[in-house]
This record gives C-alpha cells, structure tokens and sequence, in this order.
C-alpha cells in the first residue's frame, strides 16, 4: 500500500528526527529491492523509446548543438568509462554529468515526450538521461537500469501528486533534480545515508523561478532539466565521497518548502510507497503525440476533429470568436490569462509558440494536425489567415474543468475543456474534449506499435535505416541487456547529419 508522509516545517529548536525527513523517506523507497511488475517493464522500455524519438528529431537545433559541444569538450572522467552523447558514435564519450547534461538537452529540446501533472507538472522521461549516463559509466546492466529508472520516475510522480511549485513560480525541476538523485543511487545500490545526502544537495541545487517559461521563453526551457539531472548526477558524487548536505532540506525553517513554497505553516501529504511495495508510478504518467505543451495535446486532437467536421470555421473570415473554457492552469500558464503579449506575437520564439494555446489551436484547426518543426514555422506563425485567426481565440477558466484538471480520480481528471466557435452569421459551434487522444483514457491510447512508430518517424531523416532497427532491437530487450550492451543504448547520426549542425564555440 501507499503510506501519506505528513510533511510541514520545523523551527531549528523542534526536533525533527533524520529518519522522520522527506529525503531519509525518498532515500528509504529507493533502496527498497522490489521486483518490477511486467507492466512497468514494458512501459519503460516504451518510455526509453519515446525519449530517443524525440532527440533524434532534435539532433540539429541549436541549444541541443550547443550542449552536445560543451559534453563533447569534457574528457571522461577517472572512474569509469564514459557514457555516449545522443547523435555521436558509440565510441565517443564523455563525463556522465555532461552525457546527463547533453542529452537531457536533446530530449527536452522539442518539448515531446511523457508528462505527469497533479499539484504540479513533471517530464518523468528526463530522469532517463542521468541515470542511462551513470549506467553506462559504471559498467551497469540492463535489469539495475530498469529499477534504477523505476525508482527515478515514482520519486518525482509522487512529489508532483503532493507539492506544488508552480504557485510559487519555481520551476518544476526542483522535483527532478532529487528523483534523478534517487534513481541514481537505486542503480548503485548506494545506502539510504549516501543517497539521502544526495537527494538533499540535488534539491537544493535545483530550484529556480518559473521566469523561464514565462513571457519571451528562451532555450533555457530545455535546459533546465538536463541541468537537474547534470546536478543529480554531481551531488551524488559528492554524497558517495562523504559530503552532507542542508538537513532537514525539504523541512527546516529555512529550508525550501518554508521560503520558496507555502511557507512556515506549510503541510503537505506526500504518498510513497510502503516498503515491499512495487514501484508503479510510471503508468500513471502520459506521453505526447504532438509536439506541443501537454495541456494543447487534447485542444489538438479537438481542432483536428473541428477541421474535419467544420472545415468552414478554419477561414477567419467566418469567425466571430473562439473561446476555450478550460482549467486554471491552461487559462493562466498557455492561455490568454497569463496576460503575455507574446503568446499572440508571429515573431514569437518556438518555444514561446509552444505555451501559446490560442496559436496552437488556430494552426491545429487550419492544418487539421500538427507537425513538430512544419507548425512552428517563422512563415507558418506569420501567415496572414493564421494570425487574424490566432487573434480571435481566448481562454476562460471554467471551474469545473480545473475541478476535473485537479481530480484525484483518474477516471475523471481532465487537461481539456469546451470549445465555443461563434460564427459571424449568428450561429454557435460547441464541442468538448477531455483527454489526448493518445491518453491511456483517450480515444485511441499510445501502446508499443505507437511507440516504435513515432519513433521511425522522427529518426526517418536523421538515422540510417540500419541504426533505426539496431536501436530498436536493442530497447526492446533492455532488461536483459548486458554492461556493454548498455553501453551502446544510444543512437548514432547518419553521415553528415551532424556537420550539418550549428557548432558554437565557447569556454571549454
């Protein structure tokens, strides 16, 4: 069963035992030796597939260029033999944390892979980069990857289920950072003292403001995660040579919850499982078919369905107005609550475009789809039709959509809403959605077919045919892979792909 952690803050002078801590706690799951169930064996191979998918597609943009160059700068280090860098040859390594740091970049860059939201957002996926880098460093096999990414995916579902951050404008990444810290130590059966220190340092290193995925959104964005996980990857070197960390980190009087979150009279009940009970939380996570914020990933699939049923409302001509009544968090985080005139600029970055619901759903409902570099395009935002439809559509919250956003109860809990379409002749379209397509509730749920595909579909361009189905071959069978099969969990560029790159030069 589940065990709620009461978690509040204490005054120096209050006794808070090491072992009644969040981290001991978290350190406590991850060193419990469970068995995995077939289910979350089979999902996280989907998962291992759906981030390689997504770097492929990535390989040459610039941030995840300017990243493969900085890990490709660092020679490996002492104690082990390197990890891979996404796109290079098998042969080409680097340190671990820059391997984390590379290639958490590359995942992240297109904002495409899995997603968990409750009290706040998450993309487990990102635990994957460190905890493969480290792996592969270290000499691991597939089946401690496999309990090592169980672990890294539970911890920071669960503190996503429980604490919120957003609220508060700190960035997510302040769950990943002690999740990558925990799945790390799972993977090399480090004791609950040694990875409670490192949990503690990564959360620590880890907090920053929401600013980077507020107003002009930078590439930072994808970042931020691959410098949680670089940070997991370092404060558990440190933990394993000895060093401390600020204790009680989640719960002191000056700790995080009590200056960056709900404060000194905060109380939070953070679900963990109990020991002996198997780590599950990965099913309860979603991936994206659509290469856009998770909250547009059913206001896609809505337009996709209107642009076939009224193909009449894609000219703007025809429109009065569109109002999306939805959740809080759609209205005020991608909506036109959030009050940032960028979401309606045409010269608006990608990754401004991408927390833009009402872009994303005037080019879903003119295009009928959405195509992750074709519908971010500088002349696809600027298109005169777009535009003067873009400028038509707003959000609203709905407050029993954000019940719903908000809902402990999978059965109902939703990421969509209600579309009212009002025509210029009068007349009123109305329609609703509620989950993603590709939800496991959705209309037609992502399975491994769907994985693989999206996988050939993205690498088509950038890997050679033969590369794709080693990759495959080998994913598929990643609990039984050995240490140097590990090792080449990667995926290598075709010839040329990469000189065709940007190659910024920097400090290194």
């Amino acid at each position: 069963m589940t065990i709620n952690h009461h978690v509040r803050v204490y005054r120096s002078d209050e006794k808070l035992a090491r072992e009644d801590q969040l981290a001991w706690k978290i350190a406590q799951v991850a060193v419990d030796p469970v068995a995995l169930e077939p289910a979350v064996i089979d999902m996280i191979i989907n998962r291992v597939i759906d981030n390689a998918s997504v770097a492929a597609a990535s390989l040459t943009r610039a941030p995840v260029s300017a990243a493969r160059a900085q890990a490709l700068d660092h020679e490996p280090s002492r104690g082990g033999a390197g990890a891979t860098v996404l796109g290079c040859a098998l042969t080409q390594v680097t340190s671990p944390e820059w391997a984390a740091w590379a290639n958490g970049v590359a995942v992240r860059e297109l904002d495409y892979h899995d997603t968990f939201l409750a009290a706040d957002y998450s993309h487990p996926g990102d635990n994957i980069p460190p905890i493969i880098a480290v792996a592969q460093h270290v000499g691991s096999d597939g089946a401690a990857v496999m309990r090592a990414l169980a672990t890294g995916y539970e911890i920071q579902i669960d503190l996503v289920r429980a604490i919120c951050l957003h609220k508060h404008k700190i960035d997510h990444v302040a769950h990943l950072g002690p999740s990558a810290a925990a799945g790390i130590g799972t993977l090399l059966g480090l004791g609950t003292e040694t990875i409670y220190q490192a949990v503690g340092q990564a959360l620590h290193t880890t907090t920053a403001t929401r600013q980077s995925r507020k107003g002009e959104i930078s590439s930072w964005k994808a970042h931020a995660p691959a410098f949680a996980g670089k940070m997991a990857v370092e404060a558990v070197d440190r933990a394993m040579r000895g060093e401390t960390s600020p204790s009680p980190i989640y719960e002191g009087e000056d700790g995080v919850i009590a200056w960056m979150l709900d404060g000194k009279d905060a109380s939070y009940q953070v679900p963990l499982p109990a020991p002996g009970e198997p780590k599950r939380a990965i099913l309860d996570s979603y991936t994206k078919e659509h290469s856009a914020e998770y909250q547009a990933q059913a206001w896609i699939d809505l337009a996709r369905k209107l642009h076939a049923e009224h193909p009449e409302i894609a000219d703007p001509a025809n429109v009065a107005s569109i109002v999306l009544h939805t959740s809080h968090h759609t209205h005020f985080v991608i909506g036109s609550g959030a009050n940032d005139p960028q979401k309606y600029d045409p010269m608006a970055s990608r990754e401004t475009l991408d927390h833009s619901i009402p872009y994303i759903f005037a080019v879903a409902l003119q295009d009928g789809g959405w195509h992750h570099e074709d519908s971010y395009a500088p002349e696809r935002a600027a298109r005169i039709d777009t535009v003067a439809l873009w400028h038509k559509i707003t959000t609203a919250e709905d407050p029993e959509w954000t019940r719903r956003y908000h809902s402990e109860d999978p059965a109902e809990k939703a990421f969509g809403g209600r579309v009212e379409v009002h025509l210029v002749d009068g007349t009123t379209i109305v329609d609703e959605i509620a989950v993603a397509d590709a939800h496991p509730l959705g209309a037609r749920p992502f399975a491994r077919a769907d994985y693989v595909r999206k996988f050939r579909m993205l690498a088509e361009s950038v890997l050679e045919p033969t590369e794709i189905e080693r990759f495959l071959a080998l994913a598929q069978r990643l609990p039984e892979l050995t240490p140097a099969e590990v090792r080449e969990l990667s995926i290598v560029a075709a010839p040329g792909v990469l000189a065709s790159a940007p190659a910024p030069k920097g400090l290194f």
